[in-house]
């Protein structure tokens, strides 16, 4: 088979001819119809998240079909998550994205950058049969984060939220928001991702600040610096939830000017099978409109460097024949 993996040598990625993966016992063997770009892809190549293993193949938001193993036949999505140990005081008591023996899809294994990928069943979502691929790809991550995100911030009914960074996952988290009543302000540097966003109902997209205090926000830009304007933008009780996995360094806060009146900083990390199951039911039942860019599997390489580039309207997507 063919798969993109994390080089080291300077490129983003390098394309390889690999065996098919072998399951492990009860693990299944998937073929990958579609695999969406997350900017997690991109820390993990260009070495902002170090390597697990050598030659990582990414990609953690697969579409794909169960070809060996329980559940044959059956149209999966492969998300992140890709084990926890199940007997730890967090998986315990519902909080298994903290589990401190996590293993992750594209990170600790080969993810969806390669036309087969194994994971363990009891992991992977069923799919509906008739979405294309390219349209549920970005749901598996982009939309699993970004709907935790928003449990995150506590945004109150009908509330003002601020969203900073407006790529794959905002875009879809502010399509639910504001059909929660939200009102939704994005501050993006990019005119292309201000103009899709008051295409999607943002009642602002600006480049500096929102234009009314929020209620709460979620910072999807991997970007530090951010942190200070945008906990200095929430209303008083107002919360600022973190949602990347990676954020360059964060200035020095003022206590006063950020984080006085009960402001709360708080950080997103990963997602619970739970999350996953209820964000995908409500997905398939009133579907989002996914903004997606497509790219033939031959041009992973170049998709990762869209995405660096902001580039990319919406979510990349690989697609394979």
């Amino acid at each position: 088979m063919r798969a993109w993996v994390v080089s080291g040598d300077g490129r983003l990625l390098e394309l390889l001819e690999r065996p098919v993966p072998e399951p492990d016992p009860g693990e299944v063997l998937i073929r990958v119809e579609a695999c969406a770009v997350c900017r997690t892809d991109l820390h993990l190549a260009e070495g902002d998240l170090p390597a697990r293993k050598p030659q990582t193949a990414p990609g953690h938001e697969v579409v794909g079909r169960v070809v060996s193993g329980p559940r044959q036949g059956e149209r999966v999505g492969v998300a992140w998550l890709r084990s926890t140990c199940g007997r730890c005081r967090y998986c315990l008591r519902g909080h298994e994205n903290l589990c401190p023996g996590s293993t992750y899809t594209g990170w600790d294994a080969d993810g969806g950058y390669a036309e087969y990928l194994t994971a363990r069943p009891d992991y992977v979502y069923p799919l509906p049969e008739d979405v294309p691929a390219e349209r549920l790809a970005p749901l598996l991550c982009a939309g699993i984060i970004g709907y935790r995100a928003l449990l995150r911030c506590d945004l109150s009914e009908g509330g003002r939220l601020g969203i900073y960074g407006f790529g794959a996952s905002a875009h879809l988290t502010a399509q639910a928001a504001i059909a929660q009543g939200a009102t939704v302000h994005v501050v993006t540097r990019a005119a292309a991702a201000r103009k899709l966003a008051l295409e999607l109902g943002a009642a602002s997209a600006t480049a500096d600040a929102p234009p009314e205090p929020l209620d709460a926000a979620i910072l999807f830009a991997p970007v530090g610096t951010l942190v200070p304007p945008a906990l200095e933008a929430l209303d008083r009780g107002g919360t600022l939830a973190v949602a990347g996995i990676h954020l360059t360094d964060i200035p020095v806060l003022n206590y006063e000017r950020h984080l006085f009146q009960e402001r709360t900083l708080r950080s997103v990390t990963a997602n619970t099978r739970a999350d996953g199951r209820a964000y995908l039911r409500q997905a398939i039942a009133h579907p989002p409109e996914v903004t997606t860019t497509p790219y033939p599997f031959e041009a992973a390489d170049r998709a990762l460097a869209d995405l660096a580039a902001d580039r990319v309207r919406g979510a990349a997507v690989l697609l394979l024949s």
